[in-house]
Order: C-alpha cells, then structure tokens, then sequence
C-alpha cells in the first residue's frame, strides 16, 4: 500500500491577540523549554511509519527566506529534518546557498521552492517509486510529517491550502508589542477544533501541561481542520 498523501501542519507561538513577531524577531524572552518543544516535534517520526523502500524516514519544515535567514547559521539547516526554504527568487537563494555553503555537515538537507505548494511537490518526489531509482536515492529519505514553520506571510499561503489539517500552537498568556500576527483565530473559527489534551499528547508525543520560564506562562495546544 503506498504512503498516505503529505499533509501540512503549522506550528507557532502566538500572544492572546495572536502576536507572532517584532521587528523579524520573537517579541518575548528566549523560551528554551518552547524552543526545545518545537525542535523534538519536528523532528520525532511516529513510531508505527514505516518506509516503504527502506530508506530511512524524517520530517520536513517549510520556511520563508526571512525565516531562514533569522536562524542562527551554525543551526541551520535544521538538524535531522528536510528543509524547505520558500522564496519568491528560487535561483538567487539556490546560489547563495552555494556560494555560502548548504550548512554545518549531518544537518538537514535543503530544498528551494517558489511557492508553498511548490514545497509540497518537491517533497512528494521523495516518497514518489521513481525516487528509489535516483542517483541520489540512498541519501533520500521518505518524508512523514510536513511542518510549517512561517513567517507570517508563508502561514497565510499555508492556510490557504486543503492540505494544512493541523495547527500547533504555543499560547502565550500575556501580551507582548508585536507587528506581525497570525491572521486566524483558531478558538474562535469554526473550521477549526481544539483537540483535547490525550489527543495533543498523542500525536505530539509530548507530555502537555502549563509551563513557566523566565516569568513567561504559555501552553501547548492543537487544533485540527473540521471536515466539511
């Protein structure tokens, strides 16, 4: 039986009023339990996937350019994850990429696209039969999980998509100034079902309960796309 078509989930950390960012950067205090959070989610493969050819399997994330560029370079790409950088100049971000180098050696690899459909095509090629028989087909894993990762403007386009069925967010409980925000209110639209508790913790595999750091409260919540 082949593999299940890739679907997107988002994941952010926004304030009550869905605050993201500021000035290109996160307007709270650096939350290492949420920044630790964010990276054993996208990169755990649930335990029951199974490779169809044999090749070692990994999550993607999908990311603008200014979302890239904000990551510190010695961790980029993401570690263990296939990344995915969308920007509205393929070729000029595909040779920057090799005029700088594709990043520290054992990380993620990384893919261009123009689009965040594109991004989806391009990570369906690796699960595609025809990907067995590629030259580079032992340094190809199979993609499971899809993850996007923003700016503001790459989770809009993802919203837009049939494919997004999930989003993870990170509530943080108080305000913080922002210029840039998430433009949809999940608790609030009724496209969208807050999952409970056993369900978070299941598909995450993560223990979910309030957390404070650095006089910060927040919470991990998930909330799913309603068939209609």
């Amino acid at each position: 039986m082949g593999k299940q078509p890739l679907a997107l989930t988002l994941i952010l950390a926004a304030t009550p009023s869905l605050g993201i960012g500021r000035a290109g950067a996160l307007p709270w205090p650096q939350l290492r339990k949420e920044m630790a959070y964010f990276r054993r989610v996208t990169s755990r493969v649930p335990g029951s996937a199974s490779a169809s050819r044999g090749n070692q399997r990994c999550n993607a994330v999908v990311m603008g350019r200014k979302t890239w560029d904000s990551i510190p370079p010695r961790f980029r790409p993401l570690e263990g994850r296939v990344n995915v950088v969308v920007t509205r100049s393929p070729g000029e971000f595909t040779a920057r990429l090799e005029e700088e180098g594709s990043g520290k050696e054992g990380h993620g690899k990384v893919e261009v696209a123009g689009s965040v459909g594109e991004a989806l095509e391009v990570l369906r090629a690796y699960n595609a039969p025809s990907a067995s028989s590629a030259p580079d087909a032992e340094d190809r894993p199979e993609i499971e999980r899809v993850f996007v990762i923003g700016g503001a403007t790459i989770y809009d386009a993802a919203m837009e998509l049939a494919q997004t069925e999930r989003v993870l967010l990170t509530k943080i409980e108080e305000e913080y100034e922002c210029d840039t925000f998430f433009s949809v209110d999940l608790a609030e639209d009724q496209g969208w079902r807050k999952c409970e508790k056993g369900e978070v913790e299941e598909w995450t595999g993560e223990k979910i309960e309030s957390v404070e750091e650095k006089g910060v409260r927040f919470e991990f919540e998930m909330y799913e796309r309603v068939e209609r």
